[in-house]
């Protein structure tokens, strides 16, 4: 089977980060998400690619661009120009992830059929980019895990798994 999961930490007003950023620190948070991503495909659009120093080891990288001149010089990374190119290369996958940023989380959700969210608990109200919505009628909380606030993490947030029904 082929599972396309998106995979985000989004706070509770579904704030994703600002200016291309994060808008939290959460090592443990990278950890899973290292843990998750690694030994697959992720798929993101271009300003998310762009948000990293290089590309993340382990994985090949799918990056969406309107661009059609836009070139990545590492061999881990294919260009493509529309999410349907996207999923086309991944559709022989086991698993792949779509790594954000708002609008590729928008037009994925209809595609994928799991997400991996870390509710990250707090409001963020000068985010400029946005997790879409979960429709309750189309997706069930699978499980999850609280993780509170301590010193290295300044949330608490909850791993949550969701599976499309």
């Amino acid at each position: 089977m082929n599972i396309i999961a998106l995979i985000a930490a989004a706070a509770d007003n579904n704030a994703l980060g600002k200016d291309n950023d994060l808008l939290w620190h959460l090592p443990d948070d990278f950890k899973r998400f290292k843990s998750l991503t690694s030994g697959h495909t992720i798929v993101m659009g271009r300003k998310t690619y762009e948000s990293f120093p290089k590309p993340l080891p382990n994985r090949k990288h799918v990056i969406i661009t309107r661009d059609k001149n836009y070139t990545v010089d590492y061999d881990v990374c294919v260009v493509v120009h529309s999410l349907e190119e996207a999923l086309e290369l991944v559709k022989d996958e086991d698993l792949s992830f779509i790594i954000g940023g708002g609008e590729i989380y928008k037009l994925a959700m209809e595609h994928a059929n799991k997400i991996e969210l870390t509710r990250v608990h707090g409001i963020f109200e000068d985010a400029d980019t946005f997790f879409p919505e979960i429709p309750e009628s189309q997706w069930e909380l699978a499980s999850e895990q609280y993780h509170p606030a301590d010193e290295k993490h300044k949330y608490a947030f909850t791993y949550r798994t969701y599976l499309k029904i």
